[in-house]
């Protein structure tokens, strides 16, 4: 099917092409393809660029207009422009492309889907057929996803800080507090539009399981889209970025040192919301920060952003609790505003190698327990058998902390619940140090305990507080809710995402495919052992299409419940 419009007397354009035939191209062969009348679902899409024009990018695409229910179609635009239409209306609906930017797309998805038969990637285009958003991942990032997305923060700096490569990465961070790459999109513009498209792309590649937690930059355009798209996870934002941002809000305050130092007393030092609301109320008194929006704006966000406010989500230490925690690119070293989209995909695989060589090397020094700990404490050695390297050498800090607590009283009984009050000496501003209080909660019966400061939720292992009332009370081992199975060295991770179809969505096509397709992996690396193997294998797919053929075609609407 070709739809055309009359432009004028003398010239046509072509709006859309349907490539699909009606018909058999191939009279000995295609009846044995009946699946050809429809493109297949899943991880592989295909499309074709049109690199002849350098403005003009012609796409035979798989798009998803609602990526949760993905339908595929080709369009080809000829003589795009109308006369008198500006350029800006023109391309301010399409991903921005360069000269060769085109082909290397299309070489860039055609390697990725030789090397890797789980690389999953979607393509949206705009009215016109013109590319505007993409959304990629390959089999690596997806199972790393299983293991370590509990925690997701999307990082969209390239798109606001209007680089040539307009990239939005979905990160998370794995047991050697690596940061790793759950996916990546390219996006014609931050509007919600485009995020709210990205983030379905996103949400069907991980087959519907949205992250516990996801931390974005302050945006209300990303706080409307994470909302719609991601209701039942937490929307946190990103402390780093945050503190990044005082010199530039606040650096024509004529009082900035004492502003600084206010703000970041209340964001890192406020152990109760009480401390951090007096602390900004103080700051809050001159003029220059009672009118300042920014400061404004950060106060009603304040339960999305300031620690004292997140201790009951867990966050796996991607949050900053410190000043000296600091967040690094992904792509440090390898991306900046001049890199042009071509040279970022030719050199995408060697980057993501390095990396992941790097996470190879973290578990193999884990697992040659080469680290030797300094301390020879109870809950040190039982750790060490368990957690990475990394993981260890923080969780040791903790345990020498526990020599800064010197005193602890009991304040409180209810039933099986002791309330107690640890001591710490702390630094404090001008490198002085001062005595303070934690609260702890212990309970026996139930081996529970927690402290005030939240450092569990935050970083994923017990403080210096709850470790010295633990041994207070003669426990010598951390109890087993508190050893998180994230940081263990042992994880054993597959190549392929295993689902046994747990959460998948039976009405939703591409979850169909994606898990048949995974199924259908396995009987081919088991029939290819020996020949017994192979006539095993072939003989049950048969019977499988036999089977599947006399199967009614049932209407597709029905919800289905197993």
């Amino acid at each position: 099917m070709i739809k055309f419009r009359l432009m004028d007397s003398t010239r046509w354009r072509i709006i859309e092409v349907e490539l699909d035939h009606n018909h058999l191209i191939n009279p000995t062969s295609g009846k044995f393809y009946k699946s050809h009348k429809h493109i297949p679902l899943g991880t592989k899409r295909t499309f074709h660029l049109d690199d002849d024009h350098d403005h003009h990018h012609h796409l035979d695409a798989a798009a998803a207009q609602q990526v949760h229910k993905i339908t595929m179609f080709r369009t080809v635009i000829v003589d795009a422009q109308d006369e008198g239409e500006s350029q800006n209306a023109l391309y301010s609906n399409q991903l921005k492309l360069n000269k060769g930017d085109s082909q290397a797309i299309l070489n860039f998805f055609s390697h990725q889907q030789l090397a890797d038969p789980h690389f999953f990637y979607v393509v949206d285009v705009n009215e016109r057929g013109c590319l505007r958003n993409l959304f990629w991942a390959d089999a690596k990032s997806r199972v790393a996803y299983t293991y370590f997305g509990d925690v997701v923060a999307i990082d969209t700096a390239c798109l606001t800080a209007e680089f040539q490569v307009p990239l939005v990465l979905f990160l998370g961070i794995n047991h050697h507090k690596q940061s790793i790459l759950f996916g990546c999109g390219l996006l014609a513009g931050d509007t919600i539009e485009s995020y709210t498209w990205l983030f379905r792309a996103w949400l069907t590649c991980i087959l519907g399981r949205p992250p516990q937690v996801i931390i974005t930059n302050q945006c209300g355009i990303l706080q409307t889209v994470v909302a719609d798209v991601f209701p039942r996870s937490t929307h946190c934002l990103c402390l780093f970025n945050i503190m990044q941002k005082i010199p530039e809000k606040l650096g024509v305050c004529i009082d900035y040192e004492a502003t600084n130092a206010a703000l970041s007393r209340a964001v890192y030092s406020s152990l109760m919301a009480e401390e951090f609301e007096a602390t900004w109320e103080d700051m809050m008194k001159s003029n220059e920060t009672r009118d300042n929006k920014w400061l404004q704006s950060l106060y009603e966000d304040r339960k999305r952003w300031a620690p004292v406010y997140l201790k009951e989500i867990f966050l796996a230490g991607m949050l900053p609790i410190q000043p000296s925690d600091v967040a690094s690119f992904f792509f440090d070293g390898y991306l900046n505003e001049q890199t042009s989209l071509k040279e970022f995909l030719e050199k995408y695989d060697q980057i993501l190698q390095t990396k992941r060589q790097l996470e190879a090397l973290a578990d193999l020094d884990s697992k040659s327990s080469s680290f030797e700990p300094k301390s020879r404490s109870y809950f040190v050695l039982q750790v060490s058998k368990l957690y990475t390297n990394e993981i260890l050498r923080m969780f040791e800090r903790e345990v020498e902390g526990m020599f800064s607590c010197f005193n602890s009283r009991q304040i409180n009984a209810d039933g099986p619940v002791v309330t107690y009050i640890v001591q710490e000496q702390v630094e404090v501003e001008g490198n002085q140090r001062d005595a303070r209080d934690y609260k702890v909660c212990y309970n026996e019966a139930e081996m529970e305990v927690l402290c005030i400061c939240g450092l569990f939720n935050f970083r994923g292992y017990l403080c210096r507080h709850a470790l010295f009332i633990l041994s207070q009370n003669g426990i010598k081992e951390i109890p087993a809710q508190y050893i998180l199975s994230r940081w263990r060295k042992d994880m054993k991770r597959s190549n392929v995402d295993d689902h046994n179809g747990g959460g998948i969505h039976i009405s939703n096509p591409v979850h169909r495919y994606d898990h048949l397709y995974r199924q259908v992996v396995k009987v081919v690396e088991e029939g290819k052992k020996s020949h017994d193997h192979y006539r095993t294998a072939v003989h049950a797919l048969e019977n499988i299409l036999s089977k599947l053929h006399l199967v009614n075609v049932e209407d597709p609407n029905i919800m289905y419940k197993y």
